[in-house]
């Protein structure tokens, strides 16, 4: 098959140190453009990397009509305003998490999708993760197993720890400032005074609400039934209901050098764990084991062969589906209920608070 034409936007920290290396890497795609704001910054990257063009505005970059797909990275609410020019310009578009700071921007965004033809993938990495792949496959398999006793409780653990894992990427860097973005589309309801918290819970929590909603096959049936979080609006527990399973996140931060998440899927007759690696950690996969009660009372640990770092796969993933037209396994109308549920989360926070 033909070379993907990609474009990239954006220079920063996951752009030069994950993805555009990945996306360089996979084979079969050509770094076509790039746009940066900065100048200086733009031209190192586009050289170090071997970018064909370069622009200053991902406006003049979505008119390129060389560019298929785009990846963006870029600030939280700013990055879903630059994915919705480029969709409606007909790009697929491969974006940084979250999708959007509120429910709103999201279905901007997913209008613009389909008014434009682009289609949207979202850079949820831990769908790709081999061990995850792996333990999906036994929690579908339990769940049709009557023997196993149906699936009855959920539970993500994540206090975090050393995300980047000693990373050792080399970055290009200027003396430009970093340039100011348009202001953040925070839901119209959600107070100023909370407004740094809500983002700092959305932007760490997504990967988990969006790893529990894939194990249950939650889709769009996910709701909020319990919120018991701290004052700083990130230590706690929040309870959901996925697909009819009692789902937990919980959440937390620690002075930790490696990284503290783990998640585990509860049946009568057994149980499905993944530990997960830090995020950035390269050619390291989650860690599986599976427990099924009964006569034997077996435990495994399987070793998920080859391993593949979860970021290469992702960037491997979109590219095939660009290419064969098939659904991308995070696609932006799935996303969307991610933003529902951190809403959610939210709204029942300042209701708490205003009592």
């Amino acid at each position: 098959m033909a070379d993907l034409r990609f474009g990239y936007v954006g220079c920063g920290f996951m752009a030069q140190g994950v993805h555009i290396p990945n996306f360089a890497a996979i084979g079969g795609v050509e770094l076509t453009a790039l746009a940066e704001i900065r100048p200086k910054l733009g031209e190192k990257v586009q050289k170090r990397w071997g970018f064909r063009k370069l622009y200053r505005s991902h406006l003049d970059l979505a008119k390129d009509p060389e560019v298929e797909a785009v990846g963006v990275s870029a600030g939280f609410s700013e990055q879903a305003q630059i994915a919705r020019d480029l969709v409606r310009a007909g790009k697929h578009v491969f974006m940084e998490k979250p999708m959007a700071v509120s429910v709103a921007q999201g279905e901007e965004l997913l209008e613009a999708s389909r008014k434009g033809g682009g289609r949207l993938m979202v850079a949820y990495m831990k769908r790709y993760d081999p061990g995850n792949e792996i333990a999906k496959r036994y929690v579908d398999e339990f769940w049709r197993d009557e023997g196993m006793g149906g699936l009855f409780y959920a539970r993500n653990h994540g206090f975090c720890g050393n995300w980047t894992a000693g990373m050792d990427a080399v970055f290009e860097r200027t003396d430009e400032p970093r340039p100011e973005g348009p202001p953040e589309q925070y839901p119209d309801w959600l107070p100023e005074a909370m407004q740094g918290a809500y983002v700092g819970y959305l932007q760490q929590y997504t990967h988990n609400v969006n790893l529990l909603r894939w194990f249950t096959d939650a889709g769009d049936r996910a709701k909020v039934t319990a919120v018991d979080l701290n004052e700083d609006g990130f230590t706690g527990l929040v309870t959901f209901d996925m697909n009819g399973v009692r789902s937990v996140i919980e959440s937390g931060a620690i002075s930790h050098h490696a990284w503290d998440e783990h998640t585990q899927l509860y049946f009568r007759n057994g149980w499905v764990k993944v530990s997960s690696p830090a995020l950035l950690q390269k050619n390291a996969s989650a860690a599986v084991e599976i427990y099924r009660a009964g006569k034997a009372q077996e435990v495994c640990r399987l070793i998920p062969v080859p391993y593949g770092w979860s970021y290469r796969r992702e960037a491997e993933h979109f590219a095939g589906c660009v290419k064969s037209g098939e659904r991308f396994r995070s696609s932006g109308e799935d996303t969307l209920a991610d933003v529902r549920l951190f809403e959610e989360v939210y709204r029942r926070l300042v209701g708490r608070n205003a009592g």
